[in-house]
């Protein structure tokens, strides 16, 4: 039986009726109907207008959580498949949610690694290149859940894009010891870590700053044979990243190619192969090489000169026995989705900071993220091993940039948004606020299990925008399975219907519907989805065959 077109209202909407449900009606419209009240039996055949917006203003909008808890029962999460270097140190962790205790299993993995069944952590090396293909598994007293897993040994790291914490945009020059510790103690009690988060970074003022009026900062900046030291704020780093990893967790540090960070600290310039080895001798597994002062020695503007630094760093980490993930942080100078990858990158930046302004972090989502990326078609660059990198995830408590902490500028709508649009395009999932302090809405958007999938899916094809028709948008990505992730986008100012057809998104016959935010599954629909999608607010879809079956 054939289906009309799908049309949802979204509840994200500074609307009157802000907190509905939604109930079906024969005609296969989606009907608001009052929080918290029974659905009708039948629902009425024709849709009502759709409510008029509100003033669009912050606090007009609910901070609704629309991720559903997780069950008691197990269920395994993150990416399907993982790159590494034959030899070198490998550390993954099984993420499942569910009630503990939770038994653990890896059924044909390699030789060479093995598995702790009460932490999910898999360790050990790989001696040769090969493919492996292992069932993971996640137990407890109320049954058993599983899922594929693909281990590649080879050259290529970050087959899907990296998910973790950095410090810079909550801690900026403030980072420790201490705070690093405490951020990894945080992802593993909020439960991150069971949704695939690994990766637990330092940003920049790490390093000694030679001309700091703070004593924690001095110090000697290199030791007898040349190599990087730490700032009195980090008193052992190897022991840091020992306690990062005990947990099942990857440490991830900061530097410049240039004489200088950002900030000041002492950057790589002419100490590059001696950092990278001070970087692995640490124990560290991510490194972000930030352009910085580099042009100050930069012979000029040319292509060559803004490659340099990154293919040198590059071919050095190539060289070492521990597997480091390069991000190039350039913004996005010399087009560099066209080489980075050819140089060695794992993922680089594609526009300047994000949070340059603590207030102009909205603007910054519209234009860096969706504006640069479809105007250079960015899709066309990402891929596993290299993605394209928007910059953090920057929701919860930021730093205020006037010594403090605030929530984040974006609304709730584009908060949503903001998610939304980093899975769609394979961006980095990198949450750079206050991890401590995390409420129920912020861990809502950095955990819903079917938009991680989206970000992970082991395609690893980047979305692109396929429909634009003023402020409203239509972006898609292929899956892996043949489904398509499809995001309905309103950047206006007001209420309006976003609609996607099948020619443009690529799909023909019934579609099995999915809520990704809500993980709800809809009745089938055919020929086009429409939604009325609030101001800056984001319906988030995955379509597949009706005769199909989505992957959970």
């Amino acid at each position: 039986m054939k289906r009309a077109a799908r049309t949802l209202i979204l509840t994200l909407a500074a609307i009157p009726l802000a907190l509905v449900i939604f109930v079906l009606s024969p005609s296969g419209v989606r009907l608001p109907a009052t929080s918290g009240a029974e659905p009708p039996a039948v629902a009425p055949a024709a849709a009502p207008a759709p409510p008029a917006a509100a003033s669009p203003s912050i606090s007009a909008e609910p901070r609704l959580v629309l991720t559903p808890k997780p069950g008691p029962a197990p269920s395994v999460n993150g990416a399907r498949i993982f790159g590494v270097r034959p030899g070198s140190p490998f550390l993954f962790t099984i993420s499942a949610t569910g009630e503990r205790p939770i038994v653990y299993g890896a059924a044909g993995l390699p030789q060479g690694l093995t598995l702790d069944p009460s932490s999910g952590q898999i360790r050990g090396s790989i001696a040769s290149p090969g493919t492996f293909l292992v069932t993971l598994t996640a137990a407890n007293r109320l049954g058993q859940d599983s899922r594929p897993f693909k281990i590649v040994c080879g050259d290529t790291l970050a087959l899907t894009p990296h998910m973790g914490w950095n410090s810079w945009y909550v801690w900026e020059n403030h980072v420790t010891d201490a705070i690093m510790r405490a951020a990894a103690d945080a992802m593993v009690a909020c439960g991150m870590i069971d949704h695939g988060y690994q990766y637990v970074n330092i940003d920049d003022c790490w390093a000694v700053r030679p001309d700091s009026k703070d004593p924690s900062l001095l110090g000697a900046a290199r030791d007898a044979r040349g190599m990087v030291n730490a700032n009195g704020r980090f008193p052992d780093m190897k022991a840091l990243t020992d306690y990062i990893h005990a947990k099942g967790l990857k440490a991830g540090i900061y530097t410049s190619p240039g004489p200088t960070t950002c900030a000041g600290h002492v950057g790589a310039w002419q100490h590059e192969k001696l950092d990278a080895d001070r970087f692995v001798e640490w124990g560290y597994d991510f490194l972000k090489y930030d352009w910085c002062s580099y042009s100050d020695v930069a012979k000029d503007k040319s292509l060559e000169e803004l490659q340099k630094p990154y293919r040198l760093m590059s071919g050095i980490l190539a060289a070492e026995p521990r597997d480091v993930v390069l991000n190039l942080c350039q913004y996005g100078m010399g087009r560099v989705w066209e080489w980075g990858a050819a140089v060695g990158g794992n993922s680089w930046r594609t526009a300047g900071d994000l949070g340059g302004s603590f207030e102009g972090i909205p603007a910054a989502l519209f234009r860096d993220g969706f504006d640069v990326y479809s105007a250079n078609e960015l899709h066309r660059y990402g891929g596993p091993g290299h993605w394209n990198d928007p910059d953090y995830l920057l929701l919860g408590y930021l730093s205020d940039w006037k010594g403090g902490t605030a929530p984040s500028p974006l609304t709730p709508n584009e908060q949503y948004t903001h998610v939304s649009l980093w899975a769609l395009v394979a961006a980095p999932l990198i949450f750079s606020g206050d991890i401590t302090r995390l409420d129920d809405f912020t861990l809502g958007l950095l955990t819903n299990d079917d938009v991680i999938a989206v970000d992970q899916d082991p395609l690893g094809r980047p979305g692109r925008r396929a429909a634009k028709a003023g402020d409203l948008e239509v972006w898609v990505r292929d899956l892996e399975d043949g489904s398509k992730a499809v995001g309905l986008f309103n950047r206006g100012e007001r209420l309006a219907p976003v609609t996607a057809t099948w020619p443009e998104i690529g799909v023909a016959g019934p579609q099995q519907v999915r809520d990704l935010w809500r993980r709800k599954d809809l009745d089938p629909c055919d020929g086009a989805f429409t939604a009325y999608v609030a101001r800056h607010g984001v319906v988030l879809i995955r379509l597949a065959p009706a005769a199909g079956r989505l992957l959970h």
